[in-house]
């Protein structure tokens, strides 16, 4: 059974930066890991994922200011943001899926989530 929990949550004024951490149990090199995350009121949505060989993809909101990384040896996955913004405001979740990342990812296991506040 995998388990993962964020640390890292935090308030932060608009331009700052946060580094997210996802501790995962167990081996995690043949997972997709994504960050995921929802405010208030909206639904969730993905912030960027990454596969076993760390091939990323980023929603368009998240490109150029955050970058996800994986260390499969620590079992830990990362989400730096930069460039913070109030519209970044949101619980922030991680997830791990299915090997593939690209077709049909199913995103099986999910942790508890982390409070990002920007104002």
């Amino acid at each position: 059974h995998v388990q993962l929990v964020e640390s890292g949550g935090d308030s932060v004024q608009a331009g700052g930066a946060l580094r997210l951490s996802c501790a995962v149990s167990g081996h995690i090199h043949s997972y997709c890991l994504a960050w995921f995350r929802q405010a208030p009121g909206k639904e969730r949505e993905e912030v960027a994922r990454i596969d076993s060989y760390s091939k990323t993809s980023y929603a368009d909101s998240a490109k150029g200011r955050f970058i996800v990384s994986r260390d499969n040896a620590k079992n830990t996955l990362t989400l730096q943001m930069n460039s913070l913004e109030p519209e970044d405001s949101a619980m922030y979740f991680c997830a791990a899926g299915t090997v593939n990342c690209w077709i049909g990812a199913n995103f099986a296991y999910w942790g508890q989530g982390t409070q990002v506040t920007v104002s």
